[in-house]
């Protein structure tokens, strides 16, 4: 049993701008009083430094929440997802987190590996480290969904994280991923219910890799919701928490404030004729994708390649 709504870590690693610690430390304080027990984070976030900054806000608070961290991508192009590095790899995030375990660790952004090697090797090695008592769960996560599903049917996984396919710009994560983990009994987190910040009022990073056309809708949602009173953040949020299988829905957060404006999204209202004007807004750029990892892994494959920091 976890929150519905949990804390995406990667903030605290500066990759979405650089972040106070301090203030991170108290962002997450804030969020365990407010009921979110399920924090997520990955050595490639900060390139370490999320996970430095995150083991220290939990000194002391490790024993109320669920905590995930990720293994096998480190960089942009740095990936390494042999047995040999998971080893050391999950030996460096208990130390990073300052603590003797995790709850979940999931092989991140499987897309950019030889998925008969993520069956075949690097899973069982997750398993053996599963078996030390070093992790309680294991999991996968991507933006790619056909290699996910691929994945998991050939080697049993506990969890699937998938990123930016289920929000007010899409729903696709519903035509394939959803089914086939309920199915399956497999866990499903939704995670940057927010589309990595496009469904932001200050709008995405300069790296976001969506079309321009896509950049381009979430100004105009934002100014929808604006003209309503409301906050496009929260109405975006509050659409994904409605999901019906997800097991929680995982956003990015670094500050006090915003922790305090993600739990109010739980009693935020959807406006019906708002998210009419919203889908007729989304409509011809809805479910548009793009490219990540290797080319057979791909769903989207008439779109240039892009490394993304789901």
């Amino acid at each position: 049993m976890i929150s519905e709504l949990a804390f995406g870590a990667s903030p605290l690693g500066n990759e979405f701008g650089v972040t106070d610690p301090a203030e991170g430390v108290r962002a997450v304080h804030t969020a365990i009083d407010r009921g979110i027990d399920f924090f997520d984070c990955s050595p490639y976030y900060g390139r370490k430094l999320a996970e430095e900054r995150l083991g220290i806000a939990l000194e002391g608070r490790r024993h109320q929440v669920v905590v995930a961290t990720k293994c096998g991508r480190y960089g942009t192009e740095d990936f390494d997802f042999s047995p040999a590095r998971l080893r050391a790899s999950i030996d460096e995030s208990l130390e990073r987190l300052r603590t003797d375990y995790v709850d979940l660790w999931q092989a991140h952004d499987v897309e950019f590996a030889d998925a008969n090697r993520i069956t075949e090797e690097t899973i069982p090695a997750m398993r053996e480290i599963q078996r030390q008592g070093k992790v309680r769960f294991i999991g996968i996560t991507g933006f790619q969904l056909k290699v996910l599903c691929r994945i998991a049917q050939r080697a049993a996984v506990d969890s699937i994280l998938s990123y930016c396919r289920y929000n007010l710009l899409m729903d696709d994560m519903d035509s394939l991923l959803t089914p086939f983990a309920k199915q399956c009994g497999i866990g499903l987190v939704n995670a940057s219910p927010l589309h990595m910040g496009l469904l932001t009022e200050q709008g995405p990073p300069s790296w976001h890799p969506a079309p321009l056309e896509v950049k381009e809708a979430g100004p105009r949602i934002a100014a929808a919701c604006a003209a309503r009173g409301l906050r496009v953040e929260a109405l975006a949020l509050r659409h994904c928490l409605n999901h019906s299988y997800a097991s929680t829905t995982l956003v990015g957060m670094s500050t006090v404030d915003q922790v305090e404006r993600n739990v109010a999204a739980l009693d935020c209202a959807l406006p019906e004729d708002l998210l009419a004007e919203i889908k007729q807004i989304a409509e011809p750029v809805f479910n548009r994708c793009w490219t990540t990892g290797r080319p057979e892994n791909t769903d989207c494959s008439t779109q240039r390649q892009t490394n993304t920091a789901g």
